[in-house]
């Protein structure tokens, strides 16, 4: 949320374990973070020893820095280091402490470190950058494909693409980089994406990827030209063939383009993909606007949206709340949206609210998960209580785990073990100390949405949510294929298939 380094502590042993799934986080969306990794007492390691484990082999794949301190004169050179090479690498950090160094005084005087550090600035290439000024003027249906790497040009973006008259469609963690309600603007891609998008996807001949490593490919256009900016140059060509690299950075990238370029005549695809997104729109509102009861996730995003704050935080969980989120919720430039992107981690919502809390304390904390999701660390809200920190967590409570039994389905498969038990979270959260609503009606969402945030308190909105699968904006053949032979195999357990009577000198196949 902030760019700045993230410090974590443990014990040795299962402490030092339980970070990996969240340093793995880090790794992957590339976060500065410190980690200070107890260790067994010096002379006991290698002895097999109560709560000993290999912590330098543990940590072996996840550090950018990974060392053991091994006496306490070392100790400041070497915080130092590890938090320079964090910020440098953005990764993480490991500095793994015996006992009983950490317990001994420094006798011995120390070298003193700097504590600036300075980021290096790429300068992109000229050359370059007017190598693609002539491709984008000979473009007559420019896309852009923006991620996380545009958070800082927002403005640029939106300049550059009404410059030269290109649709925009995004990363799912860059969500917020364009609003979505403006008219250049066509969501999210793949799986969790919109039709328009796909379509336009399809109908390009200019792909500008912008800060982002978009890994599903499938769904980028085959033999179009390319051009990609990135600030790391090790990401530039990486996942697709690139005709022109720009190694630098976003905003300035964008604006030197910007004054470059003339405003392009060529509208037409533009033109094209504002109105079927504006079809888009349209449809989604049918959902959206329902007041019926059992309520649909749809419904709850868009109640959720008319309480949000213009400066609003959404920490959203990994699953079907996923998709909600990012195709439902319309986000501002001045709105931040928080998820597990690279690893997909569920039960990262909680934990993400809590943060943009404590980060953010003047700005509205907003968490978005399902039920399966938030029980993975439901107890943490305990700790939002201790600290008072006034977060609203919305749990879509379909008592399952959703996007796994439609993946199951999506694979022509039956649904297996992805039911959950029923769970009161209102009641849970008053056993907290904080607030708590149960939601089993529609008119019951948008007064208990209101009162939690009129509270200054924790607060869970528990809302039960009729069952439905997050269908893509684009359906495959295959997908299709394979929900017909779901459906087909659900009736065979059921009993309830019955087959025509074999004709004579037929057989069944």
């Amino acid at each position: 949320m902030t760019g700045k380094l993230g410090v974590c502590l443990s014990i040795a042993g299962p402490g030092a374990i339980h970070l990996l799934n969240g340093l793995y986080d880090a790794k992957k969306d590339h976060a500065p973070v410190l980690v200070l990794a107890g260790q067994v007492p010096t002379d006991q390691i290698g002895t097999d020893g109560f709560q000993e484990v290999n912590m330098e082999r543990i940590f072996d794949d996840v550090a950018v820095y990974n060392q053991q301190v091994v006496s306490e004169e070392q100790l400041p050179s070497m915080v130092n280091q590890a938090i320079r090479t964090a910020y440098a690498k953005k990764g993480v950090a490991v500095l793994t402490l015996p006992d009983d160094i950490s317990a001994e005084k420094i006798k011995n005087k120390v070298q003193k470190n700097a504590v600036l550090y300075e980021a290096p600035e790429l300068e992109p290439d000229t050359a370059a950058m007017q190598e693609a000024v002539t491709f984008i003027e000979k473009a007559k249906k420019p896309i852009i494909l923006a991620g996380t790497g545009a958070k800082q040009a927002k403005e640029e973006l939106a300049a550059f693409s009404d410059r030269i008259a290109a649709p925009v469609v995004i990363s799912l963690p860059a969500k917020g980089v364009m609003e979505d309600e403006h008219p250049n603007f066509l969501g999210n891609l793949g799986m969790i994406g919109t039709k328009p998008a796909y379509e336009a996807m399809e109908d390009t001949d200019l792909l500008i990827l912008l800060g982002t490593s978009y890994p599903y490919t499938e769904f980028l256009p085959e033999d179009v030209t390319c051009i990609q900016i990135d600030s790391n140059p090790l990401q530039i060509g990486k996942r697709y063939p690139v005709d022109v690299g720009i190694a630098g950075d976003s905003k300035k990238t964008l604006a030197w383009l910007n004054e470059q370029l003339p405003q392009s005549e060529k509208r037409d695809f533009l033109e094209k993909y504002q109105e079927k997104m504006a079809d888009w729109w349209e449809d989604m509102k049918a959902d959206e606007e329902q007041t019926s009861t059992p309520i649909k996730p749809q419904q709850v995003i868009h109640e959720v949206q008319k309480i949000a704050a213009d400066d609003a935080i959404l920490s959203v969980d990994v699953g079907n709340v996923t998709v909600w989120a990012a195709r439902h919720f319309r986000m501002k430039t001045t709105q931040d949206f928080l998820i597990s992107s690279w690893l997909g981690t569920m039960g990262c919502g909680l934990p993400g609210a809590i943060a943009s809390k404590q980060a953010f304390p003047d700005r509205q904390v907003i968490g978005l998960c399902g039920d399966g999701g938030f029980t993975m660390n439901m107890q943490d809200f305990l700790t939002a209580v201790k600290y008072n920190l006034p977060i609203i967590m919305v749990i879509f409570n379909n008592e399952r785990i959703g996007m796994i039994k439609y993946e199951q389905e999506a694979s022509g498969n039956l649904d297996y073990q992805t039911g959950l038990e029923s769970f009161n979270f209102a009641r849970f959260a008053e056993n907290c100390g904080g607030k708590g609503y149960r939601v089993e009606k529609f008119e019951e969402l948008k007064p208990s949405l209101e009162a939690a945030a009129s509270f200054n308190q924790p607060a869970i909105i528990d809302v039960c949510i009729e069952d439905e699968p997050p269908i893509p904006g684009k359906l495959s053949y295959d997908q299709v294929t394979s929900y017909s032979k779901q459906t087909i195999k659900k009736l065979f357990e059921k009993g309830k298939l019955e087959l025509p009577p074999v004709r004579k000198g037929l057989k069944r196949m």
